[in-house]
């Protein structure tokens, strides 16, 4: 590698001395690849057409033979041949100092430079549209070549840490993550029609509230005060519907210190939805709606593939119990144990499944049994509704069932994709849930949640009734996009620094 690289930069110095200098300041493109391809589709093998075009664009392959060259100029669109003759550039592009332009390209550009070309268009007698190169010039000299073409990057780590060799050599990449930014453009557009408003809410938070999880923890100088990442955009989204906001959203980065797979990445994006007036059943009814039209738009269809499995997004979505589906899938039913925490752990452990040694309540149980039992079969959209109050510290207590509150997660292909709740407005209630939280956290957990004194100081000045909704953007867009790993669709995920590095 370092031979190859001191050959480019001597290379580099020749195309200083000639004039040619290495790294240009700017340069005027008329079209794209994919443009003239489907623009000239039309044109014969073997003619020309006189089209001026200027072309920028990085060098992947090149052929040299004689005095004819063909090289490949890949840009964001695409990539097209470029048809370089020594006579045609000698005739538009001869220096003043006797050297050929022709040799110049054919010894001193390198795969991986980026350059910018200027002719008119050819079909060549194979039947490719080509540039007939009339003049050319250096934009930026590579000085490391790229991947092998035919082998790409290999190293998975390596395609997560190196995302811009990823992208160079890897045309999939490239469409997820163009993919990506047309899906979080569309929920944006999708939510300001429908009258929603996006606000921008703190990153630095005194109280790291809104979920449970674990925060990172930073510090203020000039304050000296120590401070947390966000976990979640919630309460200061509903300190705005008490306010008056009545519809709205927040999309943006949320911070976790949790642990790494191929679902989670300490840094990720999610949207929050709040609307007044509403309860978690609108929420559904939103959430169908916005993530099938964004399918729709995005792939085309709402009947998706994902890692094999056939998915169906059209409305309407399966809505059913956590402790129907245990019961479905284990035959136990979490309502005939009453308040015996013991024999409902007996009956579990009669079916083989694990119980955690923190488990204090027949509510945390039955969410136990759902993950181990259901979660991972929930292949088409399901909406299981009608969680345990236990795990739900800022849902609202349902309206008919004891001991559960109106609470959804959507699950689709295994994995949450969005929580959504009634949520709670009633003050009292609202700190006597973050009080046993709070009791939790001194007891060692460290995912459990904090009092918000002056989030409960805005619910006593009075909030309406919302519902409220998160959707992880990640992992929809690995649905979207048929990703495995969420490393896939973030572009640069967090990894641990390699050896010997900073």
């Amino acid at each position: 590698m370092s031979e190859l690289r001191d050959t480019r930069l001597e290379k580099a110095k020749q195309l200083e001395a000639l004039g040619n200098g290495p790294y240009a300041f700017r340069f005027d493109s008329t079209h794209k690849a994919a443009q003239l391809k489907i623009e000239h589709q039309d044109l014969p093998k073997g003619e020309e057409r006189e089209v001026d075009v200027c072309l920028a664009g990085r060098v992947i392959a090149k052929r040299v033979m004689g005095k004819l060259a063909f090289f490949t100029l890949a840009d964001e669109s695409g990539s097209i041949q470029l048809f370089i003759e020594k006579l045609t550039l000698e005739k538009f592009s001869l220096k003043e100092n006797g050297s050929s332009p022709f040799t110049e390209i054919g010894d001193l550009v390198d795969s991986g430079d980026w350059i910018g070309v200027k002719g008119i268009l050819r079909r060549t007698d194979r039947g490719e549209l080509s540039i007939k190169v009339f003049t050319w010039q250096m934009l930026s000299k590579s000085l490391q070549p790229l991947p092998d073409k035919w082998h790409g990057l290999a190293d998975v780590e390596k395609r997560y840490r190196q995302r811009y060799l990823d992208l160079i050599v890897n045309p999939n990449s490239r469409k997820t993550f163009r993919r990506r930014a047309l899906m979080v453009s569309a929920i944006r557009r999708w939510l300001d029609e429908k009258d929603f408003l996006e606000i921008e809410t703190p990153v630095l938070q005194a109280e790291a509230g809104g979920a449970d999880a674990r925060p990172f923890i930073t510090h203020h100088n000039t304050l000296d005060l120590p401070l947390f990442l966000r976990i979640a955009t919630e309460l200061h989204l509903k300190r705005l519907v008490v306010g008056g906001f009545e519809r709205v959203y927040e999309l943006g980065r949320i911070f976790r210190n949790e642990g790494i797979s191929t679902r989670h990445n300490p840094e990720f994006t999610s949207v929050e939805i709040y609307q007044a007036f509403a309860d978690y059943r609108d929420m559904m009814d939103l959430t169908e709606e916005l993530i099938s039209s964004v399918c729709l738009q995005i792939c085309g269809t709402t009947k998706i593939e994902y890692q094999g499995q056939k998915i169906d997004l059209t409305p309407p979505w399966k809505k059913i119990s956590m402790n129907e589906l245990v019961m479905q899938e284990t035959g136990l039913d979490f309502k005939k144990f009453g308040d015996d925490l013991n024999q409902a752990k007996a009956a579990m452990q009669e079916k083989g499944l694990h119980i955690s040694e923190t488990v204090d309540s027949l509510g945390r149980l039955l969410n136990e049994a759902f993950e181990q039992s259901v979660e991972a079969k929930l292949v088409q959209p399901t909406f299981v509704i009608d969680y345990p109050v236990e795990i739900s510290p800022l849902a609202r207590k349902h309206r008919k069932e004891k001991g559960l509150v109106e609470r959804f997660e959507l699950f689709i292909a295994g994995r949450e994709t969005a929580n959504a709740f009634s949520e709670l407005i009633d003050p009292i209630d609202q700190r006597e849930r973050l009080v046993l939280q709070q009791f939790r956290r001194q007891a060692g957990d460290l995912e459990a949640q904090v009092i918000d004194e002056d989030f409960i100081n805005a619910l006593e000045v009075g909030m309406p009734p919302t519902g409220g909704l998160g959707i992880g953007i990640d992992r929809l867009v690995m649905l979207l996009t048929d990703s495995p790993s969420i490393r896939d669709v973030i572009a640069f995920p967090l990894l641990k620094p390699e050896s010997g590095s900073q």
